[in-house]
């Protein structure tokens, strides 16, 4: 297979990656191109706007996170976002839920070749982990509409803590057709936002929902809830009430 090869980083990429980041993302990124490629995790007609079209709109994402916090990437894939967002955010600890093999032998190998100490790599479904971990933070991106999103990783957010999935331009009408699954999983108002400048053509959204109602979240051994308020306020948006 012809590779093609990496284009240079741009400056706009420079200007949202930490200085002190920037090698361990074009490493990242130069395996996504080649592995990546080859093992038919990333089209070849992606490596020309990889920067700018994958690398980029996940590392925006990391803006919203508060510091600390731990982190749900499902449906990973080959890492976008939650391995972009673990790279730029060692502050953070990611766990990545992918359940096709191919792609969590890649994510292993990333993990390893980069020397990552703040990602863990699970094989399986969302609704594996349902019941047994919560995290502050669950992101996805491209992994399904919102009503089936909201069941999959609702379940997994805790005490105040937040989905924050990224979406396209739809992204208005996922949430109308999502009023049941919000109240189900008695979640605060979504809240969207336009990641990156006004001058992307094609732009992309963050779509953020909190969780605030702790005695929703499943019990442990012996009846007590799990987790507390953070504090946060949940968003507002008037599409959704």
């Amino acid at each position: 297979m012809d590779l093609t090869p990496l284009p240079d980083l741009p400056d706009r990429v420079r200007g949202v990656v930490p200085s002190e980041r920037l090698g361990l993302v074009t490493e990242y990124a130069q395996m996504l191109a080649t592995d990546g490629v080859v093992r038919g995790l990333l089209g070849p007609r992606e490596v020309p706007r990889l920067w700018d079209r994958h690398i980029l709109n996940c590392a925006w994402l990391t803006e919203l996170i508060s510091e600390g916090r731990t982190v749900c990437d499902i449906g990973s894939g080959a890492g976008l976002p939650g391995m972009v967002v673990a790279l730029l955010r060692p502050d953070l600890q990611v766990t990545l839920v992918e359940p096709l093999l191919r792609r969590t032998v890649f994510l292993d190998e990333v993990v390893e070749s980069l020397a990552l100490d703040n990602v863990e790599v699970v094989r399986g479904r969302a609704e594996s982990l349902h019941g047994s971990r919560l995290f502050g933070v669950v992101t996805s991106r491209a992994v399904a509409p919102l009503p089936r999103l909201l069941d999959w990783s609702m379940p997994l957010v805790d005490a105040g803590g937040e989905l924050i999935a990224l979406k396209g331009s739809s992204v208005a009408d996922e949430i109308s057709a999502s009023t049941a699954e919000l109240r189900r999983h008695r979640c605060g108002e979504p809240e969207v936002v336009r990641l990156g400048g006004d001058e992307d053509t094609v732009p992309t959204y963050a779509l953020r929902v909190s969780r605030v109602d702790p005695g929703a979240l499943p019990l442990r051994p012996g009846g007590k809830s799990r987790g507390g308020r953070s504090g946060r306020r949940p968003a507002r948006n008037p599409r959704w009430s």
